[in-house]
């Protein structure tokens, strides 16, 4: 490329630099902020603007007689108490109790994180039993007993393959060497 190119070019090159520059900095014409809200203004009508101390000593003093039940609860009041009590119905013969069922089930491993491959989505749950460590996907098994159902965030749900009962483990944290 001759000389006199490359002179033109930077040239032309730093001219456009310099306009992309006074561009980004030029100072901003700023224009006084105009309401867009026609018609004229009108205050409230209020008689006396001053502070009402007689209802707010009111409001002090107010005491709740309510039901005295827990609005954090999702569990019902208990029933009011009943004035009249009634008779008791005729006393009739106890139905024999059902059998227990059967006991809970228990997985004799923790389940204490899982890790989610960035290529395919899936995930790995990871279990503990004494010093063994088992890394498992869902639909594998531990221990040849229990098959990993799903795996949520604070959870793995785990079914007994001989029996089909279902538990779910919450995560734990494990104790970090010391």
């Amino acid at each position: 490329m001759p000389r006199r190119t490359q002179i033109l070019m930077l040239s032309g090159l730093a001219a456009l630099l310099a306009a992309v520059l006074y561009m980004e900095y030029r100072p901003q014409d700023t224009a006084p902020a105009i309401s867009a809200a026609t018609g004229n203004f009108a205050p409230l009508p209020v008689e006396n603007p001053a502070l009402r101390l007689d209802l707010l000593d009111r409001l002090k003093k107010f005491q709740y007689e309510g039901s005295r039940r827990n609005i954090f609860s999702a569990s019902l009041p208990p029933p009011p108490p009943s004035a009249a009590v009634a008779p008791p119905a005729a006393v009739k013969p106890a139905a024999p109790a059902p059998p227990p069922g059967p006991p809970p089930l228990v997985v004799p491993a923790t389940f204490f994180g899982y890790v989610t491959d960035a290529r395919t989505g899936a995930r790995r749950a990871f279990f503990s039993d004494a010093d063994d460590v088992y890394v498992l996907a869902v639909g594998e098994t531990l221990l040849g007993r229990f098959r990993l159902v799903q795996i949520g965030n604070n959870t793995a749900e785990m079914e007994e393959v001989a029996t089909g009962r279902m538990t779910t483990l919450t995560m734990t944290e494990e104790p970090g060497p010391s």
